[in-house]
């Protein structure tokens, strides 16, 4: 491997010079590349020689783009069977971040301060023409590097690049601050806030009517997902043990499937109200005027359908069934519309397994209230739900320390 220089006269006269490397690579083939300045070109050199010692190296000129790569990345993800929604989201991740800033950009041409900017940038709004201007918050911008992070890997095992720049930026510790940093500008799930209070539910159930009457209450005393929901079958609920099992989901659009996770199948007892609902509600066809609805017939028996049978609409629950039914409890916000989401109705359900059995709660443990939820994990149980669980009173301890220590 040799750095030169070369130097030459233009055909207007003019005279210019630069650096070449010229080396073998891994595969026996010469390359060529040029630098402006030596110091970029002995760099250069030391770093390739490593590279190719190593079998890693990879030339410019048999690299290819982001974009190109993105492309291929996709390809990977599609092959290996992810979800429709994942695969959407990191589309919209190459097409909308990464792209406009970096697609033109040739991988082994990616270097940490390269993705270091970029990140900048998106966090401050700053893109080319024809992006939007618009700040990324702070989660965005880590899905969007975890993101490029994944298509840099699978370039890797393409041999299109020689190596992951984006795991150069920061080490796991500085990972777990951000990640410590976003908890606390969210704050702690706060009941009247996050979760709806006690008397907020018993308001919900009790304006809960008609067809929505049975997936709302479902909702609030089993913490299913919304996607659990929609993809309730009644050969997964069992009215006479009052239990239910949770074995598949519906994504949103509408493909039954498994559960994120093997911890999401689970088995969610039932309480009295709920069993009582469901039973009419799958009940045979009422005759008359005034009987209450029932289930519409669903080829794949689905708890919650629409009326035509198939899986019912995430949008249609919200603001067909929740929506109005938290207005006509009242549980609104000041300017009044619906105050919580479906999802709130899931961390109800895991502060009523928390709470003290005195104040109206199941008092489970943690371990319990992980399986009951169907978190993959006891510490995500934890790290969003542990400010719930009870806390012993050891004021008399307090006072017997501060009086030994005084004394």
């Amino acid at each position: 491997m040799s750095v030169r220089k070369r130097a030459w006269i233009t055909s207007k006269g003019e005279h210019k010079e630069a650096w070449i490397v010229d080396y073998v690579d891994q595969a026996g083939k010469r390359r060529l590349k040029t630098f402006a300045k030596k110091e970029a070109a002995d760099n250069f050199s030391a770093t390739a020689n490593v590279e190719i010692r190593a079998g890693i190296h990879t030339a410019d000129s048999a690299s290819i783009t982001v974009a190109e790569a993105g492309k291929l990345w996709l390809e990977t993800g599609g092959q290996a069977g992810l979800e429709r929604t994942t695969l959407d989201a990191y589309r919209q991740h190459l097409r909308l971040h990464i792209e406009p800033y970096l697609g033109k950009l040739k991988l082994s041409q990616l270097s940490a301060p390269t993705v270091r900017e970029f990140m900048d940038r998106l966090a401050r709004g700053d893109m080319p023409e024809g992006a939007s201007p618009e700040p990324r918050s702070p989660a965005m911008v880590r899905k969007v590097r975890v993101s490029l992070s994944s298509l840099l890997s699978d370039a890797q095992e393409r041999g299109l690049v020689s190596r992951n720049v984006v795991r150069e930026l920061r080490k796991t510790r500085h990972r777990g601050a951000e990640r410590r940093a976003e908890r606390r500008e969210k704050g702690k799930l706060k009941v009247g806030v996050d979760i709806p209070a006690r008397e907020e539910i018993k308001a919900i159930v009790e304006a809960a009517t008609g067809r929505w009457r049975p997936i709302l209450l479902t909702a609030i005393f089993c913490g299913l997902r919304a996607s659990e929901l929609r993809g309730l079958r009644w050969a997964d609920v069992d009215l006479e043990k009052r239990e239910l099992h949770v074995r598949q989901r519906a994504d949103r659009y509408s493909t039954i499937g498994k559960p994120k996770s093997e911890s999401g199948e689970r088995t969610v007892p039932l309480t009295p109200i709920v069993v009582n609902t469901l039973r009419e509600w799958k009940g045979p066809r009422a005759v008359a005027m005034d009987a209450p609805p029932v289930c519409p017939k669903s080829e794949k028996g689905l708890v919650f359908p629409t009326g035509s049978g198939n899986v019912e609409n995430h949008s249609n629950i919200m603001h067909r069934g929740l929506g109005p039914t938290l207005i006509t409890a009242g549980v609104t916000t000041a300017d009044g519309r619906p105050k919580y989401g479906l999802h709130s109705f899931r961390h109800f359900y895991a502060s009523w397994c928390i709470n003290r059995k005195v104040d109206g709660g199941l008092e489970l443990p943690a371990k319990v209230v992980q399986e009951r939820l169907g978190h993959s994990s006891i510490m995500m149980t934890m790290d969003v739900y542990g400010h719930l669980f009870p806390r012993g009173d050891d004021s008399a301890e307090l006072e017997a320390a501060e009086k030994s220590l005084l004394a």
